[in-house]
């Protein structure tokens, strides 16, 4: 169940408002994100590569990522949509908590792909406004948590 909203959490991660971000392949180097760096990929861009179960494969495939670490942060990823479930079931986090928590998770996924997988480091970061839209969005986030348990 939690493998569908787990790539979607981690996918939704990319956007930030932060002043430091990776923005794509090459060396390790953090570089301030403009907004029209992060706007470069257009509205309907970001709807079309929205196909979670191949993200959530590729993510599981790739060798950028050890098997350890997946596993740590599989781990995170669960604690972050669990604070997504308590958010839209009582309130008790805020949107802009969970913003930031996600950012972070998903800034380290970011890093990890740039260097050894630039396509899927492109891909995901073409889906980052459809997926957060997903995760916040109460409707949104209950129906993708009943396509996860089918």
């Amino acid at each position: 169940m939690n493998g569908l909203i787990g790539v979607a959490v981690l996918l939704a991660g990319l956007t930030t408002n932060g002043p430091d971000v990776p923005m794509g392949p090459g060396p390790r180097q953090a570089c301030a994100a403009q907004p029209s760096d992060l706007q470069a990929v257009p509205e309907q861009n970001a709807v079309a590569t929205l196909d979670l179960k191949s993200l959530e494969n590729r993510l599981r495939e790739t060798r950028a990522i050890g098997f350890f670490t997946k596993l740590s942060l599989k781990n995170q990823v669960d604690d972050l949509v669990g604070r997504f479930r308590r958010f839209h079931a009582d309130g008790r986090a805020t949107l802009e908590d969970l913003r930031e928590r996600y950012n972070l998770l998903f800034l380290k996924v970011l890093s990890l792909l740039q260097d050894d997988d630039p396509k899927l480091f492109r891909d995901i970061t073409a889906s980052r406004e459809a997926i957060w839209d997903l995760l916040a969005d109460p409707v949104k986030f209950r129906n993708l948590s009943k396509e996860a348990k089918s």
